[in-house]
Parts: structure tokens; C-alpha cells; sequence
């Protein structure tokens, strides 16, 4: 057995990269424990020898003047006897062979290294997904879950779940099916990690302009803000850092190429590209888009009052009030909106 489990901390180390000095501390506390469990309150210390690929077990017996408990104790001059150099408070090891080690020994490594490979597995995981925080991903649906309608997503490093409550509301989704999805959190947890994962985050459209624009990649063209109600609509404003580049067309692309690549992985979703402006008041105009605003005019520290014109009312509020709720998100102002008459 011993070759054997020394053979098996190679291959962890080598394979899931936990050391092997560490998994030997958790197979010797786990034999100690083993041991206490059959024999009683002794005190063991059991060592592994990786170069002889031996395993040793020795009693303690703790030097004392009187003693009290056999199991655990000897005295001075018992030990003494044994061997000169001990004095009371230190310990006398003598190597113990006990009837059934072995077996106890085989069940309690191999628990241990089941644990290390969890770990392993988990350590590999968790690092994989640390590095793809605020990122996209492409995964491929393994599973759909018609009860809670949930989505089981194979990542390429492990699977995970996509909650219903995550998932663009009116998307149909098929095994085999591969989508982007935005990578919110990653909580490390006693099972693995948890990797929350989303399609209605505003994060997965803010990732999909900073892939797909190049000014945007660059620098040259920056996102100041994005607002979103997922499979209806978003809004982003964006500025220019290059007096020579236009923000939105950059993002809209020659034919509307640029800004149409996002609007199928979306599946549709309108998306409004407005300029982004220091003024406050220039910026609360035209995030209301695409309605013409007559006027603007600041009521408080945060709060603007906004003048349309009669037919241009029902725009700038939008469907069920989306594009006023859209814009007050984005500026991050309440906007009141009145007619000119």
C-alpha cells in the first residue's frame, strides 16, 4: 500500500498540482486520527518517509513526576531508564506495529486523497473563473431544466448554472445551443465554486462594445455609462478621447456592421448610443433618445425638468415609462417630462 500511496501524491502533485508535502500533513493527521479512533486516547505520531516510501508509527508517553494516566504518561525515572537525556514535560516515542493499521491506514489515505483531488479540482476551478471575472464567456447548453428553467452551461473548464432569473426574458434555449454569457461573481464555496453567470447584466453589453469596437478596446473611445432592461432595451453613452473619431458612429460601424454583431447575440434588444456630455444638461437631452427635446432645465442638485414637444411626449417616456426609467438610470438624475403647452 505504501508504494502505492506515495505513487498517488506523485500523480496528484504532477497532474492537480497540491504538493505532496502538504497532502503527507493531511494523511498523517488523518492516521492519527484513525489510530485514536481504534485504540483509544493515545497519543501516536505517525510520519511518512516519501524517499523510503515508508510509514512509522510511534507512541508518546509524556515524562512526568507522577503518573496519573499509563495510557499517556510515564514517569522520570521510568523514562529515564529508557534514555538518559529526558526530563519531565518532554516525551518518549517508542515505534508501536498495531493489528489492523493497515487497513485503517489504506481507508484513511484514500479518504484523503479523495478530499485533495476535490480540492484540487476546486483550486483549478476557482482560479479558471477568478480569471475570467467581468468577462464574457462562450458555453455550450448542456442541460435545461423545464422545472425551475434553469440552464446547466458547459464552460470548458467545468459546468455551471445559468438561473432562470439570469436569463434574457422571451429566449428559448436547446442543448447544444452556445451562448455569451457575463461572469458577475465567483464565491468560493466547501462544494466548489459558485460562478453566478448572466445574460441580463448590463456588464455582458459593456464587455460585447469593448470587444467588438476597437476604439473602444483602444481607448480612444470611452463608455461613461450603460443602462439596461434585458430583451427590451439599453442604453450606452460613450465619449471620444480623439477629436478625430466620432464616438457613436465608431460604434455603429460602416452599415450598422459593428453595433448589428451585438444586436443578434442580443437577440434583437434595441440599443440607444448617445453622446455622453459634462453638461449635465446636454447629457439628460440626449439620453432621452430617440425623442427631440425642446428644452432642459435643472429644478435641484439632481433633478432636471424636461420639455417636448406634444408628439414627441409619448417617445420620451416610452413604453410603460422605459426610455424616461432608462435614461434617469443612465444619467443618473430623476428627469421630469412635460409637454410645451
Amino acid at each position: 500500500m505504501n508504494s502505492e500511496l506515495f505513487a498517488a501524491l506523485d500523480q496528484l502533485e504532477k497532474e492537480k498540482g497540491i504538493p505532496k508535502d502538504y497532502m503527507l500533513e493531511k494523511i498523517e493527521a488523518a492516521l492519527v486520527s484513525a489510530f485514536k479512533k481504534e485504540y483509544g486516547a493515545v497519543n501516536v505520531r505517525v510520519v511518512l518517509d516519501p524517499n523510503k516510501k515508508d510509514m512509522k508509527v510511534y507512541q508518546q508517553l509524556e515524562v512526568v513526576e507522577e503518573v496519573t494516566d499509563p495510557e499517556t504518561q510515564i514517569s522520570l525515572v521510568e523514562a529515564k531508564a529508557k534514555k538518559k537525556s529526558l526530563t519531565i514535560g518532554s516525551f518518549l516515542e517508542t515505534e508501536v506495529k498495531p493489528k489492523n493499521f493497515r487497513r485503517l491506514s489504506a481507508a484513511a489515505a484514500k479518504s484523503v486523497i479523495i478530499q485533495g483531488i476535490r480540492e484540487g479540482e476546486r483550486k483549478i476551478m476557482q482560479e479558471a473563473y477568478e480569471n475570467k471575472r467581468e468577462e464574457i464567456i462562450t458555453a455550450v447548453v448542456s442541460k435545461v431544466d423545464p422545472d425551475t428553467g434553469n440552464i446547466v452551461l458547459e464552460t470548458g473548464t467545468s459546468y455551471a448554472t445559468l438561473l432562470r432569473n439570469e436569463q434574457i426574458p422571451g429566449e428559448v434555449y436547446h442543448v447544444n445551443d452556445k451562448i455569451k454569457v457575463y461572469v458577475m461573481e465567483v464565491n468560493p464555496e466547501s462544494r466548489g465554486p459558485i460562478v453566478k453567470l448572466s445574460r441580463v447584466h448590463p456588464g455582458l453589453v459593456r464587455r460585447m462594445f469593448e470587444l467588438e469596437i476597437p476604439e473602444i478596446a483602444s481607448g480612444e473611445v470611452e463608455i461613461m455609462g450603460v443602462a439596461r432592461e434585458a430583451g427590451s432595451r439599453t442604453k450606452i453613452s460613450v465619449r471620444s478621447n480623439d477629436p478625430d473619431i466620432e464616438a457613436v458612429g465608431a460604434c455603429i460601424g460602416s452599415h450598422g456592421m459593428r453595433i448589428n454583431s451585438i444586436l443578434e447575440e442580443l437577440h434583437g434588444e434595441k440599443i440607444d448610443i448617445i453622446n455622453y456630455s459634462d453638461d449635465p444638461l446636454s447629457y439628460v437631452a440626449a439620453a432621452l433618445a430617440p425623442a427631440e427635446v425642446q428644452a432642459v432645465t435643472q429644478v435641484s442638485e439632481r433633478s432636471f425638468r424636461v420639455v417636448v414637444a406634444t408628439d414627441q411626449l409619448s417617445l420620451a417616456i416610452g413604453k410603460e415609462g422605459q426610455n424616461a426609467r432608462l435614461a434617469a438610470k443612465l444619467t443618473g438624475f430623476k428627469i421630469d417630462i412635460k409637454t410645451d403647452f
